[in-house]
């Protein structure tokens, strides 16, 4: 399949692996770019540009295939070394960034003058727009599915993804809700030219998470995601568990009262303790309402073939087979 995403990224597949907190290491980006997909590192995870600098060499050895780095841009006191992460990104020889969080235009110039191709997350049309407007070259756009932060607008796909299509002229892929061939064959309808997925590649073999948090996954429903910190304006779509009800039991009784400090515990240095000793009760972690459709751990070899055979199923004897003669 050729789309204007495979072609701008050299891609076989039009399939992305988002940027995961403590899930996107070198092993699980290498497995999806050797699926023929984009597999992307978590930069924010490697706690200092060195550390991220390592991960690309070793993910260099793990593939031959292009991958990419998520770069989020937080809105934190204390910054981390963005100027440094950059610095590794392009010395690395990373050919794609997936930017996220706040305007990344300050490091757009030293991206682009190395030849990188920039893919900012986007929860709405004007989002896109201003990305588009600053360099950008593709969108990645996340409907109200998404898990982690969705926003404040609450727009689900179905309307969000035709009103990138009409506004935008950068090519986009979609992300929340993307787990098998119908998600992909559905955002392509719509104007995307493929589709980015976070949670269903947590539920992979290669993805370097404990086993408990990928069998949490597969026994989740769609009705088992909450949404925490809106009081905040900080959104959030995380699996509910008993951390996560307290949370939100605070949100409640505090209401217009509740400050970050309140909650703190249970979402402050969550995901070592749930992702790398599975802990599962140990806070609050991103994933998306798509936990519903997810119910294997196949390799990403597997997800990614069977993705790209059943789209050519539903596209070529379903659809085609609905026309009259």
């Amino acid at each position: 399949m050729k789309t204007r995403i495979t072609e701008m990224l050299g891609i076989q597949h039009p399939i992305i692996q988002g940027g995961m907190h403590y899930v996107g290491f070198a092993e699980l980006a290498a497995a999806v770019s050797n699926a023929g997909g984009l597999g992307v590192i978590t930069g924010l995870t490697q706690k200092t540009p060195a550390d991220l600098a390592n991960e690309i060499a070793k993910c260099r050895d793990l593939t031959d295939k292009p991958f990419g780095v998520n770069l989020t841009f937080l809105p934190t006191v204390s910054s981390p070394d963005y100027p440094g992460y950059v610095k590794a990104i392009i010395e690395g020889g990373v050919k794609v960034v997936e930017t996220a969080g706040r305007n990344p235009s300050e490091v757009m110039p030293y991206l682009k003058d190395a030849g990188i191709k920039v893919i900012h997350k986007c929860t709405s049309v004007r989002h896109s727009l201003k990305a588009q407007s600053i360099g950008c070259d593709a969108v990645s756009v996340d409907g109200f599915e998404c898990g982690g932060h969705p926003g404040e607008d609450d727009i689900p796909n179905m309307i969000l993804l035709p009103r990138a299509a009409d506004e935008l002229e950068i090519p986009f892929v979609a992300s929340g809700g993307m787990a098998d061939a119908r998600s992909l064959v559905a955002a392509l309808s719509m104007g995307a030219e493929g589709m980015n997925m976070g949670t269903r590649f947590i539920a992979t073999k290669e993805a370097p998470v404990h086993q408990k948090v990928k069998e949490a996954i597969v026994a989740a429903s769609e009705l088992d995601t909450r949404l925490v910190m809106r009081p905040l304006r900080n959104t959030e779509r995380v699996l509910t568990n008993a951390a996560v009800e307290r949370l939100l039991e605070k949100e409640q009784r505090l209401g217009k009262d509740l400050k970050f400090e309140d909650i703190i515990d249970e979402v402050a240095g969550v995901y070592p303790k749930i992702m790398m000793d599975g802990d599962m009760e140990a806070g609050a972690w991103s994933c998306g309402m798509v936990a519903g459709l997810i119910h294997d751990i196949p390799t990403c070899e597997e997800l990614i073939s069977g993705i790209m055979a059943e789209a050519e199923i539903i596209v070529r004897k379903r659809l085609e087979g609905m026309w009259a003669a």
